[in-house]
């Protein structure tokens, strides 16, 4: 661990790790195309992340283990923008859906309702609904 880690904000650590999962998704099914990159820089920027950082997450995405908000509303919007990722490219993999399903288990869904939350994310992101309306959605879907 370097002597930067040690001083970077709990914030902007959950930043990068939230950012390595959006690229995860990216080169989920191989390779990673023009709209994907447009995406993950406007993410990129939004997060505060350096071009550095970019570059290094970039590399090594496997290396920043997935470190989720506590606020239950900001869980729901990482899953609103990692679905997002998934549509950036117009088209759906398999590889995609599970990758989508094992970070919502990252972000702290139950994991016998996992499924069912990924696929209504997909289902919501696919009909172009807005943050509020996928909110409201996915809170439906995961009543506990």
């Amino acid at each position: 661990m370097s002597l930067l880690d040690l001083f970077t904000s709990g914030e902007h650590k959950r930043a990068r790790t939230y950012f390595a999962g959006l690229i995860q998704i990216a080169f989920a099914d191989g390779t990673m195309d023009k709209k994907e990159l447009k995406y993950l820089e406007n993410m990129a920027f939004k997060l505060d992340i350096t071009n550095s950082e970019f570059t290094k997450i970039l590399a090594h995405p496997e290396k920043y283990p997935m470190d989720p908000p506590l606020d239950y509303s900001e869980r729901i919007e990482q899953l609103f923008n990692f679905t997002n990722m998934i549509f950036s490219d117009n088209e759906v993999k398999l590889d995609e859906v599970k990758l989508i399903r094992s970070l919502a288990t990252g972000l702290g869904f139950p994991l016998d309702n996992v499924e069912k939350v990924a696929d209504e994310a997909i289902h919501l992101v696919m009909n172009d609904n807005t943050l509020r309306d996928f909110s409201r959605a996915i809170k439906q879907v995961n009543q506990f």
